[in-house]
């Protein structure tokens, strides 16, 4: 990292930061062309958890090429100057590498969606057997991940 004044080193402080952002952006590798897909997510700890429908351009790319990227962020703030080209974003990131797996096991399935349901809720949820055999499940297990902040 360039600026190694803005990296952040502490785990502790990277799942914060996993555990508070509301978005994730997943990087692809469509054949050489880049694709980036916004996601609501979970995370336990060691690996990332993605919703999604069975069929479309993102579970095709993950089907031929199950390496990512990943990006989260939180605390984000504008800070504006009088002066041009000074304006400047105060935030705190991560970005990391994975690979995807994709689970098709209804179990496990229901398991990936309690962490990402409590992602954004305290509540407890069933689930809909006949809603959760339309879905599949992205897990991505973290291979790498940096963190970054500017307070």
């Amino acid at each position: 990292m360039r600026r190694s004044d803005k990296e952040i080193t502490d785990r502790s402080e990277i799942d914060d930061i996993l555990g508070r952002a509301s978005i994730c952006h997943l990087g692809l590798n469509d054949r050489g062309e880049c694709y980036v897909v916004p996601v609501n997510y979970g995370y336990d700890g060691s690996c990332l958890y993605v919703h999604s429908a069975r069929e479309g351009r993102k579970i095709d790319i993950l089907r031929a090429d199950k390496r990512l990227s990943f990006t989260v962020y939180t605390d984000l703030h504008m800070q504006e100057s009088d002066k041009a080209c000074s304006f400047t974003m105060k935030y705190k990131s991560v970005m990391g590498r994975g690979m995807a797996t994709l689970i098709d096991d209804p179990a496990l399935k229901e398991d990936a969606l309690r962490i990402i349901m409590r992602h954004y809720s305290q509540e407890e949820f069933s689930f809909d057997p006949a809603r959760v055999d339309k879905i599949v499940i992205i897990k991505i297990e973290i291979q790498g991940m940096t963190g970054k902040k500017s307070i």
